[in-house]
């Protein structure tokens, strides 16, 4: 059932309990994890804290924290399954989950003992009404079944013309519940048809510090990181983040404007967070400039930086901006003063000129004391290549503890060892689209684009990790669509494969809807995954949260491939 007083019926329920925290491994998850982690250590509530990766592992930290723990809080799982189902809990356990994955189970929507839901009702959920896909079994069932045993003294013909008039009663109830079943079906189907995202779980849990009134300003920036990070792996349409970006603009500048009387607003360790239009340019301010043109997906789509005319017409760009190549190509913070005071309009000038007409969006920055400067888009790239990093043969929770440890502002150097990490991420992600490209590995199956990443491609690794590789996966179809000459192609979605791990034999598969500027961002292959799988009877595991990524046994790529392009058809 959903809550509406997030204040009285969760945080004071769990408030003088010990709570289990199940954690999904992505970067809304890890910014909410925070917030209620300050939270709960304010209010002295004992809790622990364990990340899961996909369903089994839920379903495994579960069993081993039932016995211990009545109070279970989910953030960003649990939502879109029937939770009862998959989990068989006791009666008394309670479940509170905050989760962005859209539809809503509808057994989890109307169950009001053990499911709570901390989840906006203003997104446009859709839930379909209880009397259209419940009903009671013994319903209209029992009413006329005493007819045929009266055994009474009245003559059998009057007998036989009652029972006829009961038989037709019980075909007409029969009908109408095969209409009604029918009927749910549809109504299931279309409400379940589509995988979407809602509002971020850590704006969720900020605006509970907000009515708690604890809110801090480093719980503001992290609600701020988990919407940006919706943004940066297209998770959300850009109507829903110019919204939620007010939102977080109007809780910006009450805090900003709270701290102008005091005096330590300037001392080394304070914390300036402020609303910035700033250039779409991937970690621009810790790389050189031309690095991070090079390789961020906006600038390098644009000018087709995979073939020499793009080469070229880079080259123009930077001419026409009139900045030196020398300043260019040296680190952003060693660049003159004077070139680097007005570079966004010199930026956007010129951009507007080569057809970049939107280079600048709306964000956040931060200042750590005096020489520390971070955008909200930085940090998502970091902590993200922090949870995801494939250097050391490390335990996905050891990245986990590590990706938590780089939000703090304790922790700078973690931060910048991420940061660093996500500068490899970007150019493996920007040579392999290169190279996808120019070798034609993405090939038109009919309804859908299909590429898949053979094992010995340089960096295949990284591509192995889900985040990873749909990044991976959006960068090459925009890029895609920029470079094809074929109108049909540019409105296909793309399914992309690549080798997850090559011992067991197993690919991990990821779908994404198509591109365009007001795609609703809903996407589909989650369900055509599941049927095509069945229908095959390939052997595939559906453990991500993500309904639209999945792994499958290499062998089986083929046949589960013709199945999908049959379904699509």
């Amino acid at each position: 059932m959903f809550i509406t007083d997030i204040r009285k019926d969760f945080y004071e329920v769990v408030a003088n309990q010990r709570v289990a925290l199940l954690v999904a491994s992505d970067i809304d998850a890890l910014c909410a994890c925070k917030i209620l982690q300050v939270l709960f250590h304010c209010d002295q509530v004992q809790y622990t804290l364990v990340p899961v990766t996909g369903w089994q592992d839920l379903s495994t930290a579960f069993l081993e924290h039932k016995e211990q723990f009545r109070y279970f809080v989910l953030i960003n799982c649990g939502a879109n399954v029937d939770l009862l189902e998959m989990l068989q809990p006791d009666d008394d356990s309670v479940f509170f989950i905050c989760d962005t994955h859209r539809p809503v189970d509808v057994v989890n929507v109307y169950n009001d003992s053990q499911i709570k839901l901390l989840i906006k009702q203003d997104d446009d959920l859709g839930v379909p009404s209880y009397d259209d896909i419940f009903r009671d079994e013994d319903e209209g069932e029992g009413s006329d079944s005493g007819n045929e045993s009266e055994e009474g003294s009245e003559p059998s013909g009057k007998r036989r013309r009652f029972d006829e008039g009961a038989v037709e009663r019980r075909i007409e109830r029969r009908r109408a519940k095969r209409d009604w079943e029918a009927r749910r079906r549809e109504i299931l189907f279309d409400y379940e048809q589509y995988e979407y995202h809602g509002t971020s779980a850590s704006i969720m849990f900020f605006e509970l510090a907000w009515v708690l009134t604890k809110d801090t300003k480093d719980m503001l920036w992290w609600a701020v990181i988990g919407l940006t990070d919706q943004w940066v792996h297209d998770k959300i349409t850009h109507m829903k983040y110019v919204t939620d970006i007010a939102t977080m603009q109007r809780h910006v500048s009450r805090h900003n404007h709270r701290n102008e009387d005091e005096e330590n607003s300037l001392s080394i360790d304070c914390m300036r967070i402020s609303f910035e239009y700033d250039l779409r340019l991937t970690l621009y301010q810790h790389w050189s400039l031309y690095e991070s043109i090079c390789n961020s997906c906006y600038t390098s789509c644009n000018f087709k930086l995979w073939t020499l005319n793009g080469q070229k017409k880079l080259q123009e760009f930077l001419a026409d901006m009139g900045l030196p190549l020398k300043q260019v190509r040296q680190k952003f913070h060693s660049m003159d003063m004077s070139i680097k005071e007005n570079l966004r309009d010199v930026i956007e000038e010129s951009s507007n000129k080569y057809g970049m007409k939107d280079i600048r969006i709306q964000t956040f920055g931060v200042h750590f004391g005096f020489k520390n400067r971070f955008l909200a888009s930085d940090m998502v790239h970091a902590t993200t290549a922090l949870l995801e990093s494939t250097e050391k043969d490390e335990s996905a929770s050891d990245n986990f503890i590590k990706a938590l440890d780089s939000l703090s502002r304790s922790n700078l150097d973690r931060l910048h060892s991420g940061i660093d990490l996500a500068k490899k991420k970007l150019m493996a992600i920007q040579q392999t689209v290169a190279s996808c490209i120019c070798t034609n590995l993405i090939v038109s199956q009919g309804p859908f684009l299909y590429c898949y990443l053979m094992e010995g491609t340089p960096d295949v690794k990284l591509f192995s990790k889900p985040m990873a590789l749909t990044l991976l996966c959006k960068y090459l179809l925009k890029a895609f669509v920029q470079s094809t000459r074929n109108k049909r192609c540019k409105l296909l979605p793309l399914v992309m494969a690549a080798p997850k791990d090559v011992e067991k034999g197993s690919v991990i598969v990821v779908g994404i809807p198509p591109e365009s500027e007001t795609s609703d961002k809903k996407n589909f292959f989650g369900r055509a995954f599941e049927k095509a799988a069945e229908s095959t009877s390939s052997r595939t595991l559906h453990d991500n949260f993500d309904t639209s990524i999945i792994t499958l046994k290499t062998e089986d790529r083929s046949k589960f491939l013709d199945a999908l392009i049959t379904l699509l058809s």
